[in-house]
């Protein structure tokens, strides 16, 4: 099972790092340096808003689907048509609520206009990602992650003509970026249909009352877990456009830091997405977690500090690499940001447990006390520090709620300290971070950064938190 995790690993983030770079530096980052702070700052708080009510656009049935089939396969043929006829259903319902919502907020009509655009996409995402779910759940893992990246990649081709390849009259506007947007969800929907009637089967999409509802009772805890942590992850951005007199701009100088943190948060994300299945029918099979979730743990975490550290250190010459516009304010929106990843890294792995072990209800609790805290920090932190308040709100939630993920993780599954595990990540940060502080004051342009990541990916091996055989397995073994 190890061997496998590594090899699907290997294969999932060669994937990502050959198309998600080329599309978040490429393009996204172009276009936030095209139109301006504000009006990306528009586009950031709008697609946030869109995720915060998505709860009603899945209802925890993506997730419930992967855990099920990864434990009993043989049933993914047979309800296949009543999950799929189930998310049409609810995206309805997700379109009028959210629609709703932006009313009593206020949204201009050019703002709902956009917002009609991402909430579509929305619909579209939620699709593809049950249909992902399939294929995760059966352990194909290689068709989940071609089509993870497709729309990426079409992204990068249409907006890469619209902004290099292309003469038009005016200067770039972000509602092209998003009409791309909804034109490479729609075919990356389109071909996940396809592989799916040809690997699984036809969809003959039916409303199975029965069914539904046996299905939205035991996914509602699901639903309100993606809900809370939707919340508490994603309302910075709103808060900062509806608190602030200038709050579109303070929201597009927030982006630019959260973007580069979404960038290497993918990497974490790609990893829960593949511990899923695998803990699911683990602890389906009664079998022990402890060896993958080692492994897994002490190669993430370790991944996490070398980045998170490594470029803190380095977050304004990260910024003023990659943006031409308000630096210094985003640099330090990015210090604060990127420390997050670590906590992040850490929730990925123990969130993923929890998970996969159906402990819904203590992680319920733990993510309302992440939204309270998240909220009360950004009422209070935003009106006096802008930007970089939120930035500090998102750092500090992040880590209490990590920290409770890893107790809950102990006390579940009575776990005892790993001391081996753990002192070699503290040893790791103990070494890194003044090898980080040497390298920032010494070297003054990009070669720093990769210096330092360099070295700290080679004190992860030194201290044996990654072996060779290891990443030989990465490569060698097939899934």
């Amino acid at each position: 099972m190890q061997k496998k995790f590594f090899s699907n690993l290997f294969f999932i983030v060669l994937l990502n790092l050959l198309i998600k770079p080329f599309y978040i530096f490429g393009i996204d980052v172009q276009v936030q340096n095209i139109v301006g702070a504000e009006d990306y700052g528009l586009y950031f708080t709008l697609l946030n808003f869109s995720f915060l009510l998505n709860m009603f656009l899945d209802i925890g049935i993506t997730n419930y689907n992967t855990k099920n089939t990864a434990q009993n396969p043989s049933t993914v043929s047979k309800y296949i048509g009543s999950f799929f006829g189930l998310k049409i259903m609810l995206g309805i319902l997700y379109s009028i609520i959210t629609i709703g919502f932006a009313l009593i907020l206020g949204y201009s009509d050019k703002e709902m206009y956009l917002l009609s655009f991402f909430i579509l996409n929305q619909v579209f995402i939620g699709l593809i990602q049950y249909l992902r779910s399939n294929f995760a759940g059966l352990h194909m893992f290689k068709l989940d992650a071609i089509i993870s990246v497709l729309d990426r990649l079409l992204l990068i081709l249409i907006s890469a003509f619209l902004i290099y390849g292309f003469s038009f009259e005016g200067s770039f506007k972000i509602e092209w970026f998003i009409y791309a947007q909804t034109f490479a969800y729609g075919v990356s929907l389109l071909t996940a249909l396809i592989l799916t009637i040809r690997k699984i089967g036809k969809i003959k999409t039916k409303a199975n009352r029965v069914l539904s509802w046996a299905i939205l009772k035991q996914s509602t805890p699901f639903a309100i877990l993606i809900l809370l942590m939707s919340l508490y992850t994603r309302m910075d951005a709103v808060m900062l456009e509806r608190l602030l007199p200038d709050g579109k701009a303070q929201s597009g100088i927030y982006a630019q830091g959260f973007r580069l943190l979404d960038a290497v948060n993918m990497f974490a994300f790609l990893v829960a997405g593949l511990l899923l299945p695998i803990f699911s029918r683990l602890i389906g099979e009664k079998q022990n977690v402890r060896p993958i979730l080692q492994v897994a743990g002490k190669f993430l975490v370790g991944v996490a500090l070398i980045v998170g550290i490594g470029m803190a250190f380095n977050a304004n010459l990260t910024i003023e690499t990659i943006y031409h516009n308000n630096t210094e304010d985003a640099g330090n929106v990015f210090f604060w940001l990127i420390l997050s990843f670590i906590p992040l890294s850490i929730s990925h792995i123990f969130g993923t447990l929890l998970t996969a072990n159906h402990s819904l209800r203590i992680l319920n609790q733990m993510a309302i006390f992440g939204v309270v805290l998240n909220f009360g920090m950004n009422y209070y932190l935003i009106p006096r520090f802008e930007a970089e308040g939120a930035a500090v709100a998102t750092l500090c939630t992040q880590s209490l709620t990590a920290f409770l993920q890893l107790i809950l993780v102990m006390r579940v599954f009575q776990f005892k300290v790993h001391w081996n595990s753990l002192l070699k990540l503290i040893m790791l940060a103990v070494v890194f971070i003044p090898v980080a502080y040497f390298a920032h004051e010494n070297i003054e342009n990009s070669w720093n950064i990769i210096l330092t990541l360099g070295i700290g990916f080679v004190l992860m091996i030194a201290l044996g938190l990654v072996y060779f055989k290891d990443l030989i397995a990465m490569v060698k073994t097939k899934s």
